[in-house]
């Protein structure tokens, strides 16, 4: 890996593995868990550190004080820029604003969100993950984004009908 990392080849990683991860029937709470669960495992596979809610360089809102947490943060050898990941179902703007930040101290910053779509892009240098999913009677479940299975260039095969007796 090379020691500049724009983020781009990261998040298509990322984005791959996550395309692999599916749930069904659980809860925008526990959904997100399996995602969080994923994106460890993903870093833990890279040989990096793994370093779940991780304090962040992004201030808390006034009147509460000290930093922002990440939801995952990877350490990444040989002086490579640490990974700052967000993960949300939600558009939200101080997500951004924290993955801005944690950007412009030298942290590839990746925003993985998940759930029906449409996502707006987040602005440059922050880099979108998404990872479809849809809601069925208050729990939450994948959609695959990989297209129907092409089946063999025959078409269907049609048997001759038997003549059969009419009896009215």
């Amino acid at each position: 890996m090379d020691i500049a990392d724009d983020g781009t080849g990261t998040a298509d990683s990322l984005a791959a593995w996550l395309e692999r991860v599916t749930f069904a029937d659980l809860t925008e709470n526990e959904a997100t868990a399996r995602i969080v669960d994923a994106i460890e495992q993903w870093a833990t596979e890279r040989q990096w550190r793994v370093y779940r809610r991780a304090p962040s360089v992004f201030p808390l809102p006034p009147p509460l004080r000290g930093n922002s947490v990440l939801d995952v943060a990877c350490a990444r050898p040989g002086g490579v820029a640490p990974v700052a990941i967000e993960v949300d179902r939600l558009d939200r703007q101080r997500t951004v604003d924290k993955l801005l930040a944690e950007a412009a101290a030298g942290r590839v910053a990746i925003w993985v969100r998940w759930g029906p779509g449409p996502f707006p892009p987040p602005p440059l240098p922050v880099h979108m993950v998404t990872r479809q999913a849809a809601r069925r009677s208050g729990k939450w479940h994948t959609v695959s984004e990989r297209p129907a299975p092409e089946h063999s260039g025959t078409g269907p095969v049609v048997a001759e009908a038997e003549e059969l007796p009419w009896n009215p």
